[in-house]
């Protein structure tokens, strides 16, 4: 009977452990939530953090969702890239989900255009000058891919197709959307660093290392438990943060 009892009782939800390890870095750096062509806003953030670090050089690391959703996602991805190139600016761009988005859109538009489309692709192909993406079908994605392609340049798609799903500076590892908590950083799958993982807010990492991540809108920044969230939803509430983070340090600007 406790046999039967054993087999057919409700699996329960893993326990979340408590983390106690400190935020070490071997390095300062600041990182960059979600833009979502939000460029004003990049750049109003950009010179906060000129401003912070006392025209220090730091390590600037972006997690991802540059394009999408708001107005502008040209001119930011035209403003990263220029940085990306200075010999004066030291940025590591991370490729999040709409990034991947667009990029299988380039790939294949008729297999993925209106996915694509409908999570902000018009907003993205109106801000290349792209016209006729609204009501566009399967039989038209291609045109609209051919003209996106123009209006972006190879060099700027190369770019955005050599984008790292991850970065890490001692036991601080930057990703875009979260990680499995079970397996180490280096053997996470590239698409759960880009989409997500269920288990990735509930269960708490054994290895001491901090996850600092996007993807998910939350009021406010926070550093808890683990895992420090950046994302405050830029382009619907006209707040983009950064986080400063140095030796048992996590501070934010917005």
């Amino acid at each position: 009977m406790n046999l039967l009892r054993r087999l057919f009782a409700p699996k329960q939800s893993p326990v979340a452990l408590p983390f106690h390890a400190q935020i070490m870095p071997d390095e300062s750096f600041y990182a960059i939530g979600d833009i979502h062509g939000c460029d004003r806003l990049l750049a109003q953030l950009l010179d906060k953090i000129l401003h912070d670090s006392r025209g220090l050089s730091h390590q600037i690391i972006c997690v991802g969702d540059y394009v999408d959703r708001g107005e502008e996602s040209a001119q930011v991805l035209r403003r990263l890239f220029a940085l990306h190139q200075s010999e004066h600016v030291n940025l590591t761009c991370l490729i999040g989900n709409h990034e991947d988005m667009m990029l299988r859109f380039i790939e294949d538009p008729e297999s993925h255009g209106e996915r694509w489309l409908r999570y902000g692709g018009l907003q993205t192909l109106a801000s290349f000058g792209v016209r006729g993406a609204v009501g566009a079908n399967k039989a038209s994605m291609t045109a609209l891919r051919d003209a996106l392609k123009e209006a972006m340049g190879a060099p700027l798609i190369a770019w955005m197709q050599s984008m790292p799903t991850q970065w890490q500076s001692g036991n601080v590892a930057v990703v875009h959307a979260g990680a499995d908590p079970q397996l180490p950083l280096r053997l996470q799958d590239p698409y759960v660093l880009k989409w997500g993982h269920p288990r990735f807010q509930q269960e708490t990492r054994t290895d001491d290392v901090w996850v600092l991540h996007g993807h998910t809108i939350i009021d406010k920044p926070e550093a808890t438990n683990g895992r420090i969230a950046i994302d405050t939803g830029a382009y619907a509430t006209g707040q983009l943060t950064a986080a400063y983070i140095d030796c048992d340090t996590a501070r934010f600007l917005s």
